[in-house]
């Protein structure tokens, strides 16, 4: 492929000897990977399931690649249950460095289409709070969707101006994950498009976006929280720069060594103003070193760590709220025990909001908490959220059918099934669907008959 004489000298200075083994790497395919889901398989489980092959990537211990040329992953009923993520192997790397624990506050500024946040959701474990925002309300609905199908509940979705979020989140969270805007230079062999748009709007542009989200992030750090700054470009002004610019602006915070793998480069000190061996400690990823497109990682820590707490909320006054009759009525058939203080409800909808959020009122958002389902006239309907946050041993009505079974694909096109093989006469009600053990959705037996309730913007074409 042609690259950019002006982008060609660049490298060429940036990599010395190395350039012509870049530049020949140009001519070999691109790599596909997929991450798995372990907050609803372990990656050992899946190994057993997984219906074509896969090889282990070395640096990230649930991601595999598949052979992108061969077979489509995104069409299997395993991906549908949410089982896996379809994402470049480098592009794994930012959210797996990042150390999230189960009960921290996560934010993941940029997140769209959410190959980042679907991870640091399923390292959550349920417990904590994730907010995923992105500027772009499309690129948002997207992100949306993969949250949902991934079984992600304590969440909110967001589609702000970073700078927005600074009123309401100031020094709230304990992790951060950048994963920034850039001029794409990591990917130009993936996405031969990305070419004419580094064309149109190169680092330099970029940089400016780049200082400005850094700076605004870091005063929604909490002291001796962690943030994992990223992009998917070479430029130093865009990577080692703007991680200097923000050391400049707030010196509390202090570079931390990224857990490696042979494969990894150090950055580059000698493309900042100080030339600090410190920004040695950030990682470049070249593509004619590993397998995988270019990337960069720095990870930050905002001052000391605070002394450990549990993060678990005290238990506070009982709340005098009761669960509406009509969801108390279907969770019976669960094992789920909510808390009603936790209930939001807006018209018919019911969310289940995550705990500790301060007052979000006034910001953009196309989710706040686990959409549960709605209440109608004298009945309550469970969302295809809830479905996939479920396990099939937390629902007490289920219809399990093999994947080799052809109504799989079915209920996933949205048709009605017979299910007279499965269920008794007499049985009626809202039933979990599931492949293999794991959920897809909701379906309403009457009469041996499947009504299908799978939603129809997700439906397989």
């Amino acid at each position: 492929m042609k690259l950019p004489d002006k982008f060609e000298e660049k490298m060429q200075a940036l990599l010395g000897d190395e350039f012509p083994e870049y530049l020949s790497c140009y001519d070999e395919p691109r790599y596909y990977g997929l991450r798995v889901n372990t907050n609803k398989i372990s990656v050992e489980d899946f190994k057993k399931i997984c219906p074509f092959e896969i090889t282990p990537i070395p640096w990230i211990e649930n991601g595999f690649y598949y052979d992108g040329d061969k077979v489509t992953p995104s069409r299997h009923p395993y991906y549908f249950a949410g089982l896996y993520y379809l994402q470049e192997p480098s592009a794994m790397t930012p959210a797996n460095r990042l150390p999230v624990e189960p009960g921290d506050k996560v934010l993941d500024v940029c997140a769209a289409p959410g190959g980042k946040a679907t991870e640091l959701g399923a390292k959550l474990k349920g417990e904590g709070v994730l907010i995923a925002n992105d500027i772009s309300n499309s690129r948002a609905k997207g992100l949306l969707k993969n949250i949902e199908v991934f079984g992600i509940g304590n969440v909110l979705v967001l589609s702000e101006e970073p700078g927005k979020l600074e009123d309401y989140f100031a020094e709230y969270f304990d992790k951060i994950l950048i994963d920034a805007p850039c001029s794409g230079e990591g990917m130009f062999r993936k996405d031969k498009k990305m070419v004419k748009a580094w064309e149109e709007h190169g680092p330099e542009f970029f940089a400016n976006i780049q200082k400005s989200i850094i700076t605004q992030a870091a005063r929604m750090l909490k002291p001796g929280g962690m943030l994992l700054y990223s992009t998917c470009t070479f430029d130093g002004r865009e990577n080692e720069g703007t991680i200097e610019y923000l050391l400049k602006k707030y010196p509390e915070f202090e570079i931390l060594d990224i857990k490696g793998y042979e494969g990894f480069e150090k950055g580059m000190p000698e493309l900042t103003a100080s030339k600090s061996e410190e920004f040695a400690k950030t990682v470049r990823i070249f593509p004619h070193k590993m397998k995988g497109e270019g990337h960069y990682l720095a990870l930050l820590r905002k001052g000391k760590p605070l002394p450990a707490t549990d993060k678990k909320l005290l238990p506070g006054k009982k709340s005098k709220k009761k669960l509406p009759e009509d969801l108390e009525v279907f969770l019976e058939d669960t094992t789920w025990e909510l808390d009603a203080a936790r209930l939001d409800v807006h018209g018919e909808r019911v969310y289940y909001m995550p705990e500790d959020l301060p007052d979000v009122c006034g910001i953009r958002f196309l989710r706040t908490g686990l959409l549960l389902g709605e209440l109608k006239k004298k009945r309550f309907e469970p969302s295809q959220a809830l479905a996939m946050c479920l396990k099939k041993d937390e629902y007490k009505k289920v219809l399990d059918f093999p994947v080799s079974d052809e109504r799989v694909k079915r209920y996933l096109k949205g048709e009605t099934l017979d299910v007279e093989d499965m269920t008794g006469s007499k049985e009626k009600g809202w039933y979990l669907v599931c492949v293999d053990g794991y959920p897809l959705g909701f379906g309403k037996l009457s009469g041996q008959t499947l009504k299908n309730k799978y939603l129809p913007g997700w439906r397989l074409c």
